[in-house]
């Protein structure tokens, strides 16, 4: 406490008045706490029937009943987590506690306005640190001002009210992790919300941590296949990677990050799906597609849906984040999907306009880009000190009629390693996923493809640009010669090969296989109609007559000519069943 002058003082309050001797000795310990005289006042408290409260300025010696079990409450809460036998460390921890004499810094509630309290007399607190509700609900903080501090509620507000006390916990915000925590549902928090019992944590992590710097990096080049032929033969994304995953609603942004994850399946790769913003059915429906495909069993889905709140919202990410660390850090590789960061942002603008912060372009603050970097940064490639661990980041950002230039789609585009650009018109015309090959990048390119994948790719992109570039040209004229002819069947027939189903993601050894076969001009002679089931004929024929090529594929990422000149073999002798009765009699 501090007097009209601004000068510290102190108060006791207990139930019995002390003696002269005890005030002395208490002004003693001021002394030498704080290195000065401080004026020391006694006020009666009955409700300190057995013990004193020492107020001097902010900090609080709280030697009530209440206070030595809280404090004791403390010490045993920094028993390891994940133990079998807690009882003799129970017992150990009676045996050697002893009260303390540790200054408490407490606050008052001045105002709650939604999810935001507004507290003074914490003048130590820090950027990020938890606070303690006497109604128990935790905030943390986000905004620092001279005399008085916001932050935000994790809990509901209704319980906190002005005037009450809320007091430090020098904790910051942490999310429990552990193995345990795969095949579950989680909130923000960690709070198990499928209800299958609560999670025996192994440890906790900060939700916000600074990012590997670069000497603990290595480069990318490692493949996380996706099983998505237009992603995986043009736009490969690394172990490691933060690839942007970008497009309007409902053009298949989550069926992408969907089909990632299953394509892990037997690859001892952790997957963490964040839902932000997301209607609850949704999110139990993806639940419901990962557990029935047997994805769950290496997969933890952390919900913040669209009825939490907006601080549940805004501390998801982060926390998902924290438990991709945990095992990125125990030298695992981790893919983890944010859908979407354009509710994310929302999210944060909500907290931020509540907090008074001046809006920026579009009405967002102004560091909202620093709120994604932060994030997304913390995705990497660990070097072997380390552990050799990644984490792959697959962010989600919807777009408004296609607009990549809106504020947030460039602030993601200009952090991450590439981007992913789904198309509407595409999406709508059956070509699934609806790749736009012009727009979509991988800053990584082929450092993140095998061999074998980058042999069999070859120029992919190049024949699609000039089939697209041929087809507009061409749609106002009926009389074509050969030569052009043939090359818009070779362009159709790759686009139709691109179309892929949800939920069937396809292995390195099949995509080699289709992409040798196609670009040898090979099903350019298919009709359309019967493209699907020629590849499928296709794969089943190599994966019959030629399965040590398919292991050694998958195995060793390796492509030889004798293996390209076997699979167009094969290819060849399939197509006569699926050529026009014409062309098969020629």
């Amino acid at each position: 406490m501090r007097n009209a002058r601004g000068v510290m003082t102190a108060t006791l309050r207990s139930a019995q008045e002390p003696s002269p001797e005890q005030m002395r000795r208490f002004g003693e310990f001021l002394l030498r706490t704080y290195q000065r005289e401080i004026p020391l006042t006694w006020e009666k408290d009955d409700s300190q029937r057995e013990g004193f409260r020492l107020q001097a300025g902010s900090d609080v010696y709280d030697w009530s009943l209440k206070g030595r079990v809280r404090q004791f409450q403390d010490y045993l809460r920094q028993i390891p987590p994940g133990q079998d036998d807690i009882l003799p460390l129970m017992q150990q921890a009676i045996d050697e506690w002893k009260p303390a004499v540790i200054p408490e810094e407490i606050g008052e509630v001045l105002t709650v306005d939604s999810e935001i309290a507004t507290v003074s007399g914490l003048d130590h607190a820090q950027y990020g640190e938890i606070l303690l509700f006497s109604s128990g609900v935790k905030g943390m903080v986000q905004d620092l001002r001279q005399g008085e501090l916001s932050c935000i509620l994790f809990g509901d507000s209704e319980e906190v009210a002005a005037g009450s006390m809320v007091r430090r916990t020098l904790k910051t915000a942490a999310m429990p992790a552990g193995d345990d925590y795969l095949g579950r549902v989680v909130d923000a928090l960690g709070v198990p919300v499928d209800g299958r019992g609560r999670i025996q944590a192994e440890s906790y992590r900060p939700i916000e941590t600074p990012a590997p710097g670069i000497l603990d990096r290595q480069p990318v080049n490692t493949p996380m296949e996706t099983g998505l032929l237009a992603i995986d033969s043009m736009f490969p994304i690394g172990r490691g990677q933060r690839e942007l995953i970008i497009g309007d609603r409902q053009t298949g942004k989550t069926a992408i990050a969907l089909d990632t994850i299953l394509n892990q399946k037997g690859k001892d790769v952790v997957c963490i799906y964040v839902a932000i913003g997301q209607k609850t059915s949704s999110i139990a429906q993806i639940v419901e597609s990962l557990a029935r495909r047997g994805a769950m069993e290496y997969t933890t889905v952390i919900s913040a849906p669209a009825g939490a709140s907006a601080t549940l919202q805004y501390v998801a990410p982060y926390a998902g984040c924290a438990l991709g660390e945990y095992f990125m850090y125990k030298g695992r590789d981790v893919l983890i999907v944010y859908d979407d960061l354009s509710k994310h942002a929302i999210a944060y603008r909500t907290l931020s306009l509540l907090l008074e912060r001046s809006p920026g372009r579009e009405a967002f603050p102004g560091d909202v880009f620093y709120l994604h970097s932060r994030l997304l940064e913390r995705s990497a490639h660990l070097c072997d000190e380390l552990g050799g661990g990644s984490m792959t980041a697959l962010p989600i950002v919807e777009t408004q009629a296609g607009d990549v230039s809106a504020y947030i789609p460039t602030n993601i585009i200009s952090i991450t390693d590439g981007q992913i650009f789904l198309e509407g018109d595409l999406f709508f015309s059956g070509q699934r996923p609806a790749v736009n090959v012009g727009l979509s990048v991988s800053r990584v390119g082929g450092d993140a493809q095998t061999k074998a994948m980058k042999s069999a790719a070859g120029a992919i992109r190049l024949d699609l640009a000039q089939y697209r570039e041929m087809a507009v040209f061409t749609q106002f004229s009926s009389d074509l010669d050969e030569a052009t002819q043939r090359q818009l069947a070779y362009g159709q027939s790759l686009m139709r090969l691109l179309r892929q189903p949800q939920y069937a993601p396809f292995s390195q050894h099949q995509q080699v296989c289709m992409l040798v076969a196609v670009l040898s001009h090979v099903m350019q002679d298919v009709p359309l109609e019967q493209l699907d089931s020629y590849r499928n004929s296709l794969l089943a024929s190599v994966e019959e007559q030629a399965p040590d090529l398919c292991q050694r594929i998958d195995r060793t990422g390796q492509l030889t000519q004798e293996d390209r000149e076997e699979i167009i073999s094969l290819a060849r002798k399939l197509l006569e069943d699926f050529q026009p009765a014409g062309k098969r009699g020629g």
